[in-house]
């Protein structure tokens, strides 16, 4: 486990940049937080290190984004998902294990259908700007990443 304190926007900008630039593919992340303590901003940093130039939006009502670049972003937001039933329709399982990232905000919200090898992602609010990334995780990529991030 990792437990990054960024004490500006910038700082947690970068640090999702550079979780990015470690991503090899087929990763999944677990993002949680509370409303407003930045899955969304981190979930942009780290498009921007997987070489991805679009701009990157929240998927409230579509569930399911998709960017191209270095790899491919999948980008969910279950947040109103009222039924886990709703994954299923989604075909989620072709998303997860694509080879692709996958990155999932307010995942403890599905997180009985969510794999074992996953890295999650909390990141809490500290105080004006600041705020508190706890990375865990299991399996490979999880490994990986923290090789990487060391």
């Amino acid at each position: 486990m990792l437990k990054i304190k960024t004490n500006s926007a910038e700082e947690t900008e970068k640090l999702g940049r550079l979780i990015g630039e470690s991503l090899i593919g087929g990763e999944i992340i677990a993002m949680t937080g509370d409303l407003g303590a930045g899955k969304t901003t981190m979930t942009k940093s780290l498009a921007k290190g997987l070489d991805i130039d679009e701009h990157i939006t929240s998927p409230t009502f579509t569930i399911v984004n998709e960017y191209d670049g270095r790899l491919k972003l999948f980008h969910f937001d279950v947040y109103r998902i009222e039924d886990i039933e709703e994954m299923y329709d989604l075909g989620y399982e072709e998303y997860f294990y694509s080879g692709g990232v996958c990155i999932i905000e307010w995942a403890n919200l599905i997180k009985e259908i969510l794999p074992e090898d996953i890295i999650n992602i909390e990141i809490s609010t500290l105080d004006e700007g600041k705020r508190e990334i706890v990375i865990s995780g299991k399996g490979e990529k999880f490994d990986h990443l923290v090789k990487e991030l060391s």
